[in-house]
C-alpha cells in the first residue's frame, strides 16, 4: 500500500508538471530571464504549490498519524553546512543552464533529447558522488 501511495503521489506530481507546462525548459529559462522576455508562469505554479502545501499540511497534522505508515517521517537535521550550500549552488547552476530540475526532467523522459540526457547523466553522477562523499 505504501508503494502504491508513493506511485500515486508521483503520478499526480508528474501530471501537474506536464499540465502546467513546467516540463518545458524554455518556460523555466524564460522565468529566470528577468532582464529579457520574462515569463511569470513558474511563479504562479510555485505560488499554487505553496498554498496547496500550506493547506494540506494543516489538514494532515490534524490526523496525528499518516494514512499509510506508523508515524510521520520528518527531517531532524537543521544545520547548514558546506555540503548543503554546495549542493544548492550546483542545483541552481544546473537548473539555470538546462531549464530542468529533477521532477520535470524525469517527467520529460518520454521526449528524450540530448540536453535532457546530459542533465540526467550529470544529476545521477552528482547523486552518486554525494552518496560516496
Amino acid at each position: 500500500m505504501k508503494a502504491a501511495m508513493g506511485y500515486l503521489a508521483g503520478l499526480l506530481f508528474g501530471l501537474g508538471l506536464a499540465i502546467s507546462g513546467m516540463t518545458d525548459p524554455a518556460r523555466v529559462l524564460g522565468f529566470l530571464d528577468i532582464a529579457g522576455a520574462w515569463d511569470p508562469t513558474l511563479m504562479f505554479v510555485l505560488g499554487g504549490a505553496v498554498v496547496t502545501t500550506f493547506i494540506g499540511y494543516r489538514l494532515v497534522w490534524r490526523r496525528g498519524a499518516p494514512l499509510v505508515g506508523k508515524a510521520f517521517q520528518l527531517p531532524s537535521r537543521r544545520d547548514i553546512d558546506a555540503r548543503l550550500l554546495g549542493g544548492a549552488a550546483l542545483f541552481g547552476i544546473g537548473w539555470g543552464l538546462s531549464g530542468y530540475c529533477p521532477g520535470p526532467a524525469f517527467a520529460s523522459i518520454g521526449g528524450l533529447s540530448a540536453p535532457l540526457a546530459a542533465m540526467l547523466v550529470a544529476m545521477l553522477a552528482g547523486w552518486y558522488l554525494a552518496r560516496r562523499w
